[in-house]
């Protein structure tokens, strides 16, 4: 039985994009339009696996999908970063002057944020995916309305692009995680990065310490993210990411921080995509 992917979105999304690399094939996705709602997809097992966003290169990290991770014990299995090419299109024969309103996901809007300065005249409103508005504009006809979306979002519903690559940095990258409510087994792939959040004490040196351990057993920290506890006023976890050559050494070092830290959570280990 093939997998079905839930991903944020509709097909012609980023999600959908990575959901066809990352899978090398065309894969059953289930479209959620929000990823409160790709999480239950996931805990009722309307879906095997799926495609979450967490942080890009100019917009940063996208905080309450961490809080969806840990809160509904999902597991990391694989991760995928792709370039975010962000394009300005609506339907057939219209001009930028002409527009009034852009709708697209808040993301978006944010990356973009330097071409819009140089059209004040368009209205910027948050919407819950950038697919998910071109095709609305499609379906319904609309002008004087456009969308920020993937290429692929204006060939597959026959719209207009009046300009590409409108991000603001040409280096634009997404990195996306693909989870699961099961941890990854092993099928042959190298293992060499892994997920983790914790919690400490509120003393000092207590973060050095858990750096100092990540150093002296060779595990390189590629991410780090800290979140207030809601419970306790100005108590933080951490999340981090760590890469590793060695699979023991890591099993060693989380050993020892499961002792130093008040709560050590392994997200998932899987095999680094950089």
């Amino acid at each position: 039985m093939d997998k079905i992917i839930a991903i944020q979105g509709v097909q012609g999304s980023f999600h959908h994009l990575v959901a066809q690399e990352y899978y090398h094939k065309e894969v059953e996705v289930l479209e959620c339009m929000s990823f409160a709602e790709l999480t239950k997809s996931l805990l009722k097992g309307e879906a095997n696996e799926g495609v979450m966003a967490i942080e890009n290169s100019i917009a940063g990290s996208i905080l309450p999908n961490y809080a969806l991770i840990d809160e509904n014990n999902l597991k990391v299995v694989g991760e995928h970063y792709i370039p975010i090419d962000m394009n300005f299109m609506a339907m057939p024969g219209q001009k930028i002057e002409n527009i009034k309103k852009v709708y697209s996901h808040p993301m978006a809007l944010l990356q973009c944020k330097e071409f819009f300065k140089k059209h004040p005249h368009i209205k910027l409103i948050e919407d819950t995916d950038t697919a998910e508005v071109a095709r609305r504009i499609s379906e319904k006809g609309s002008t004087k309305v456009a969308a920020v979306a993937s290429k692929a979002a204006a060939q597959l519903f026959g719209l207009e692009i009046l300009a590409e690559s409108i991000h603001t940095k040409k280096s634009n990258a997404t990195r996306f995680l693909i989870i699961s409510t099961k941890k990854k087994e092993p099928n042959g792939d190298k293992i060499d990065k892994a997920s983790l959040k914790f919690e400490l004490e509120s003393k000092r040196g207590s973060l050095v310490s858990v750096l100092n351990i990540l150093r002296d057993f060779n595990l390189d920290m590629t991410k780090i993210q800290s979140m207030p506890i809601i419970e306790f006023p100005w108590k933080y976890s951490f999340f981090i990411d760590v890469v590793f050559e060695d699979y023991p050494e890591f099993q060693k070092a989380m050993d020892i921080l499961e002792v130093m830290t008040e709560r050590l959570t392994i997200l998932g280990t899987y095999k680094n995509s950089l």
